[in-house]
């Protein structure tokens, strides 16, 4: 008899794992649907039901950087909001959300994040190296005003001055140049800023630079408006 109540017991508990585990799979699929349309309504409703903010995607993508790799805006806000969202989880490129967001230019996601408790600074790449690459002069600007490394280094040695050389706006050359970026510095090609811009094509860039590199008074050059 006991045996019976055991075995019926048992049974229960695999009934009750299989409801759960069923509960799960169709709240993981609504939640990163919800993040892929851009729904913030459901994904908010998704995380008042308990669901995991952190939970990663098939491609092991936490859900807020998913949602910013998806350019799912509202759904990212949404998740920023939320207390339990870890903010400096990478994903497997190495990436953060405050990176990825410097990157698309997302100015409030940015303000967000960093007000949040977001990590402006870590080892490798970092949120000022894709800011320097993207689209927006004042996100560059705004992670210097909280103490975005300069002369942060890649794992190559590719500094956020190089990255905007080739691929930044002038503006950002030059602000970063302002700032006291130095731009005699080489990655482990061997290469600084100027050789990366005269490689992109980027002229405007070259001539900043190559002003700056004839000034020895560098890093005294903010005190020389530079032209452009």
């Amino acid at each position: 008899m006991s045996n019976l109540r055991n075995i019926k017991k048992y049974v229960v508990l695999i009934g009750f794992i299989h409801i759960f585990s069923t509960a799960f799979a169709g709240s993981y699929v609504d939640f990163f649907r919800a993040i892929l349309r851009d729904d913030a309504s459901t994904t908010r409703q998704l995380l008042r039901e308990h669901f995991d903010p952190n939970t990663p995607s098939e491609s092991a993508q936490p859900a807020l950087l998913y949602a910013l790799r998806q350019e799912s805006y509202k759904s990212a806000r949404v998740l920023i909001e939320d207390p339990r969202t870890l903010l400096n989880q990478t994903n497997p490129q190495g990436e953060s959300a405050l990176m990825l967001a410097a990157l698309k230019g997302q100015t409030a996601l940015v303000e967000q994040l960093i007000n949040r408790g977001a990590t402006v600074n870590k080892p490798g790449w970092t949120a000022l190296h894709y800011a320097a690459t993207g689209p927006k002069v004042e996100i560059v600007a705004m992670l210097l005003v909280h103490d975005a490394d300069l002369n942060a280094a890649s794992p190559n040695g590719t500094t956020p001055l190089m990255m905007a050389a080739r691929y930044g706006s002038p503006e950002t050359v030059k602000l970063l140049l302002e700032a006291g970026a130095n731009p005699e510095l080489k990655n482990q090609m061997g290469l600084n800023a100027l050789d990366f811009a005269r490689e992109g094509g980027r002229p405007d860039a070259s001539k900043l630079l190559q002003q700056v590199l004839d000034h020895p008074q560098w890093p005294d050059a903010p005190d020389q408006p530079m032209q452009y």
